[in-house]
């Protein structure tokens, strides 16, 4: 039996009876934690370990938005506080190699955290180069302002994650950086040119489109697709994210629930689904909202079923050597103790 096409939040920090009963028989792909599911590190390993009792899979994939900054679901007191991507993009002026190294060291010290609770995806690192004049809902959790910066950060952010033993996800493909609205809140349009988007926007995709898993981005632009946002746009999905930008990995949408998308939740699944996603996020837990996710549901199959276990296939047996509390000094001293707490 395959399981659901699908990623499933949950409400609170343990599940009710109906939520077992519910992800039992909806049997999502994998499930997504916020801060709400966050209490202490053993609730966090029990909630996990329910979840993947509920489908009956070991290696069923728990994600997390772990990114620093604004976004970061855990953190003190039990769990360190980490920069925004900017952050990383600022050190020592006109030192790249520099940059490379301790963004790379960050994201191997999230990995260290998430690891420990069992939480095996990260959805990071953002790869939107934002644009001027742009919504402030990417602003410092870009890596920096320019396509290079950015390829070359995210590059080292998704390498100390698999070291670590914890999938990155890339987003937000095929980019989210010019969008002048929160795709929260309402559907961003963006009226750039093709060839502007292809060498500024696609490009740090275009470097990352190794890695393993991507989340869609719900903006229109009118350059590919006039009427959809790429999450719902099969031209979107054909020929930029698996075409001009050659992502050949396991595409999930960004949240089902944000505003940007138009229609009720199975509409919304099955318009994702058909336009070439792999797998639909739904987040917020709402078990009606659930409900209505899976009557727009399909089985996990064919080549969206090899991607995932492709994804799954590149998490390794053990992580990466590796010396927290060495890792964690380095990591302090290079941000002159801004991020020690």
């Amino acid at each position: 039996m395959s399981a659901s096409a699908c990623i499933l939040g949950c409400a609170g920090t343990a599940l009710s009876d109906g939520e077992r009963a519910f992800f039992r028989e909806a049997d999502p792909w994998g499930f997504i934690l916020f801060k709400r599911n966050v209490e202490s590190p053993e609730q966090v390993r029990a909630l996990v370990a329910e979840l993947r009792a509920c489908v009956g899979r070991a290696d069923a994939p728990v994600l997390i938005d772990q990114e620093g900054g604004r976004v970061q679901r855990l953190g003190p007191p039990h769990w360190r506080r980490y920069p925004p991507g900017r952050a990383y993009g600022a050190l020592a002026g006109n030192d790249p190699l520099l940059r490379r190294e301790i963004t790379r060291l960050g994201a191997r010290l999230l990995a260290h955290d998430l690891a420990a609770l069992g939480i095996n995806v990260d959805c990071v690192p953002v790869l939107d180069v934002p644009g001027p004049g742009a919504h402030d809902i990417i602003g410092d959790r870009a890596y920096g302002e320019t396509p290079e910066e950015v390829a070359l950060l995210g590059r080292a952010a998704a390498e100390g994650l698999i070291a670590g033993g914890v999938l990155p996800v890339i987003k937000h493909i095929p980019g989210h950086g010019r969008a002048r609205a929160d795709s929260h809140l309402e559907l961003p349009v963006v009226e750039a040119a093709y060839e502007d988007l292809d060498g500024r926007d696609f490009a740090p995709f275009r470097v990352l489109s190794d890695m393993p898993m991507a989340m869609s981005a719900h903006v229109v632009y009118t350059a590919v697709d006039p009427r959809r946002p790429a999450t719902t746009s099969r031209t979107a999905i054909r020929q930029v994210i698996r075409g001009a930008i050659g992502f050949d990995g396991l595409l999930m949408t960004d949240d089902l629930s944000m505003k940007a998308l138009k229609g009720d939740f199975a509409q919304r699944a099955r318009a994702a689904l058909a336009a070439g996603c792999d797998l639909v996020l739904h987040c917020n837990g709402d078990m009606a909202e659930m409900t209505a996710v899976m009557a727009g549901m399909k089985p996990l199959a064919g080549r969206a079923a090899q991607r995932a276990r492709a994804a799954l296939a590149r998490l390794a047996k053990a992580p990466e050597p590796f010396d927290a509390e060495e890792a964690r000094a380095r990591f302090e001293a290079a941000f002159d103790g801004r991020w020690a707490a």
